[in-house]
Parts: structure tokens; C-alpha cells; sequence
């Protein structure tokens, strides 16, 4: 218990350390700016890292759910579980975020906890961290664009589209043939298969707001296309009469 604090703790306090030290580099960007880095920092290393330990270490996810934690499991988790311990009290303090990112947040704690704890289901809890944070860069990046008054853009199109479609087929896709392995075999504690309904829950709820934002973002861009069209005709109908 006291090398998990400990752990734990050299985690946090390492993410901390480089928010500060962006803050005191990045000196003329916001507290947001700098921590919206950290985030993808965080997303780039996890995704990384989580897919060399599935593709590459092992085991595989879909088929040994709920087996022995290696060490670069729990490096990972570690990683990830200072990470969101940061950005939960950072969220918090700052008041960036509405209940539905910091229940996301808290259930990814736990579950990380859980698993460290256990000592196994590492491999599907590093299968979430990476379905979870693969779109995170694409959101970052929007975010960036945003500030930089590029995002209404080819390139801010690209990267909404890249996000929608990572986040459909990776955490609703790929998210439910990894829920059906959890509950479907027998060796994940019940305390994981609850945790992971909960998690792919929640992501169904993301898709929808994102499916809803998918929407209005294609309506309003087919009626500038539509008002853009008139205009154009009737300079062209002008022209004509002159």
C-alpha cells in the first residue's frame, strides 16, 4: 500500500512539475493553453505506450481479460492514473468542465485503481486508456485551432471528421467487443465488469453529443453552401444585365 502512494505520488507529481514548467515557458498563454499540453502530452505517451502493450507485449485484451499485471501494464497505469489525478483537481479548481468530464475522470481513477490494487485486468484496463485517449489528440488539436482562429478551416474539418470517425468505430466499436469480453468471461472481478458498463456507458453518451454536434455542424455548412450558391447567382444574373 505505501509503495502505491508513493508511486502514485511520483506520477502526480511529475505531471505537475511539467505543467508548471510550461507555465513558466509558455508565459504569455492562459492556465488552459498550458494544461490543454499536458493533456496531449498525456493522450500521445498513453497511446503509445498502451499500444505496444497490446499489439506488441501482451497479452492480448480480447482474449485474457483479467490476467496477472506485467510492469509495463502497471507503468502505464501509473502514468495515467497521476495524469487524470491532476486534471481532475486542475478541472475542479478552475471550473473548466460539466459533470459528465469529471464523472469521466473519477470512473477512470477507479478503475485504475482498481486494477492496480488487484494487481490484474491491467491489459483491458490499458485497452480502455487507449480507446479513451486515441481521439484525445484530434481534441486537443481542436481546441488549439480554435484559439488560433484556424478551426473554420480544411484543416479544422479534417480533424472533426478524423475525431467523429476514431470515436464511433474505436470506443463504440471496438469499445463494445471489448465489454462483451469482459462480461462474457469469467475471470475480471465483478467490480470491473460493473466499472467497464459504466465507462462504455458514459462513452455512449460522448457519441451522442457528438453525433448531435455532427448535425448542426453539417446543416450549418450545407446552409452557407446554399446562401453562398444564391449570392453567386445573383452577382452572376447582375453582371448579365449590366
Amino acid at each position: 500500500m505505501m509503495l502505491f502512494l508513493v508511486e502514485t505520488s511520483c506520477s502526480l507529481i511529475g505531471w505537475l512539475f511539467l505543467y508548471i514548467l510550461l507555465c513558466h515557458v509558455n508565459r504569455k498563454r492562459n492556465a488552459e493553453w498550458n494544461c490543454r499540453l499536458i493533456t496531449l502530452i498525456h493522450g500521445v505517451l498513453i497511446v503509445l505506450l498502451t499500444a505496444y502493450i497490446g499489439f506488441v507485449d501482451g497479452p492480448w485484451p480480447f482474449t485474457d481479460v483479467g490476467s496477472e499485471n506485467t510492469p509495463l501494464q502497471i507503468l502505464a497505469l501509473l502514468l495515467s492514473l497521476g495524469y487524470f489525478l491532476f486534471d481532475m483537481a486542475w478541472c475542479v479548481y478552475f471550473r473548466t468542465e460539466g459533470p459528465i468530464m469529471l464523472a469521466h475522470h473519477t470512473l477512470s481513477i477507479l478503475g485504475i485503481v482498481c486494477a492496480l490494487g488487484m494487481g490484474e485486468s491491467g491489459i483491458e484496463a490499458c485497452a480502455v486508456l487507449f480507446g479513451s485517449e486515441i481521439t484525445n489528440p484530434l481534441l486537443q488539436a481542436r481546441w488549439f485551432l480554435k484559439q488560433m482562429g484556424r478551426y473554420d478551416s480544411l484543416s479544422g474539418d479534417i480533424v472533426d471528421f478524423l475525431f467523429i470517425t476514431l470515436f464511433a468505430c474505436v470506443r463504440i466499436g471496438v469499445g463494445g467487443r471489448m465489454l462483451y469480453c469482459e462480461l462474457a468471461s469469467p475471470k475480471p472481478k465483478l467490480v470491473m465488469k460493473v466499472g467497464g458498463v459504466a465507462i462504455y456507458a458514459l462513452s455512449c453518451v460522448f457519441m451522442v453529443d457528438i453525433a448531435c454536434f455532427a448535425c448542426r455542424k453539417t446543416c450549418n455548412k450545407y446552409r452557407r453552401w446554399q446562401e453562398q450558391k444564391k449570392l453567386n447567382n445573383a452577382n452572376g444574373h447582375t453582371r448579365v444585365l449590366k
